[in-house]
């Protein structure tokens, strides 16, 4: 794509006899219009990534995650998070759709997990109630405890 000059700093040369200006400033300005294309690639990379943040951490993003966003990626991160949060509702009957779930096909249906901190209670589909504390395993439904070894309160434990 050739750039062209918008006339206006190039007439300007032409008029005032400086006419060997004009191949520096096209060049000039091709090389700020690249930047232009290389900045806007880049944030939207950027937002590609914190698009994969939401689907891999949850709707709760780690400290260490956030502290390197800015408050426009938070605000876009929080936006999209509640618009997916919005479509899952929609879809699924009456408690919605949660399809940031089991995004790869489980092994077994429960998992082993061991505490790394004290939680409290914790309630699963049969209406049991469990008690997370620190160095305790359990044996708990995969997809129940898939977003609590996301934010760190469990850890998948391996015999």
């Amino acid at each position: 794509m050739a750039a062209h000059c918008s006339g206006c700093v190039c007439n300007e040369a032409k008029t005032e006899g400086k006419s060997e200006l004009i191949p520096t400033i096209k060049f000039r300005h091709s090389c700020l219009l690249r930047n232009q294309r290389c900045i806007a690639a880049y944030l939207y990379d950027r937002l590609l990534r914190i698009r994969a943040l939401r689907w891999e951490y949850g709707s709760v993003l780690p400290t260490t995650i956030r502290f390197h966003m800015c408050a426009e990626e938070m605000e876009w991160f929080n936006q999209y998070k509640k618009s997916l949060a919005t479509y899952m509702r929609s879809i699924g009957g009456e408690e919605g759709l949660d399809i940031t779930q089991d995004m790869k096909p489980p092994k077994s249906l429960y998992i082993e997990v061991r505490c790394l901190k004290d939680h409290g209670e914790f309630e699963i589909d049969d209406g049991t109630i469990i008690l997370l504390k620190k160095n305790i395993q359990h044996l708990l439904p995969r997809w129940k405890c898939e977003q609590l070894i996301q934010q760190g309160v469990l850890e998948h434990f391996i015999s």
